[in-house]
């Protein structure tokens, strides 16, 4: 065990030190959302040590999510992306211990995750209802977390920045979850948010019509990206839980 620790996190033990590093080790982080956000801070979590996952998300790999999904190739469509989040973490990480949970988040289904087991939670989803579901009840039950906001039709990778819900700006995404979280007597100041303060103008090309993207195989609305800005969001938000869960940088 030590020696594994030592030939694959030894350049994450030699920044943080033996004792932070250890914290980490000893961490249990959950990840909703294993999408383009959600599958790059997966994989910066476990290339840096954390002991255990709780990894959400009900969806199976498509064709269209290989332009900026890390989860997403030729070799892994049609698989469920837990399944798939499982054994890559496995492959970086043996000693990790990953659970697996195949649910679409709503207030009928949060009862069936451990949310007090986690020392941290990062909010990947990018469908508002079960956003908000989740990030309000985390926050009634005083359970850390990081929520990502939009990523689609963003380019400018500097304007992107970690901040509280508050203090977002030129997001859309964010502007209806500050409206519906406020509405339900949540503290904003309190929410800390991966965002891009970038404004953009959106080229009509940018919006289609996906076939079978939402919950249900509906049909929706669906918005060019890049796989450099969703990577940075992802990165980013995971960044901030090492250095938090490590104590690193003081929560």
């Amino acid at each position: 065990m030590a020696e594994n620790n030592n030939n694959r996190f030894g350049r994450t033990q030699a920044l943080l030190g033996q004792e932070k590093f250890a914290r980490l080790q000893r961490s249990t982080v959950m990840l909703a959302g294993l999408g383009a956000v959600g599958g790059y801070a997966l994989e910066a979590l476990a290339r840096a040590g954390v002991g255990r996952l709780l990894l959400v998300d009900f969806d199976r790999v498509e064709e269209s999510n290989v332009n900026r999904q890390i989860l997403a190739l030729g070799s892994t469509i049609g698989r469920k992306k837990c399944e798939v989040a499982a054994a890559r973490v496995h492959d970086i990480n043996p000693a990790c211990r990953v659970e697996t949970f195949e649910l679409f988040i709503n207030a009928e289904t949060l009862p069936q995750l451990p949310l007090a087991e986690a020392d941290m939670v990062l909010d990947a989803i990018d469908s508002l209802n079960p956003k908000c579901c989740l990030m309000e009840t985390l926050q009634q039950r005083g359970i850390p977390f990081i929520s990502s906001m939009g990523a689609a039709l963003k380019t400018d990778t500097s304007k992107i920045r970690l901040s509280t819900l508050a203090e977002t700006r030129n997001c859309p995404l964010a502007r209806f979850v500050r409206k519906r979280l406020k509405r339900r007597g949540c503290d904003l100041q309190k929410i800390v948010c991966v965002s891009s303060d970038e404004a953009v103008s959106v080229p009509e090309s940018a919006l289609f019509m996906e076939e079978g993207a939402s919950a249900g195989g509906r049909p929706r609305h669906t918005m060019g990206s890049l796989p450099t800005v969703t990577a940075v969001f992802g990165l980013m938000m995971a960044n901030e839980a090492i250095l938090r869960l490590s104590g690193y940088k003081e929560r």
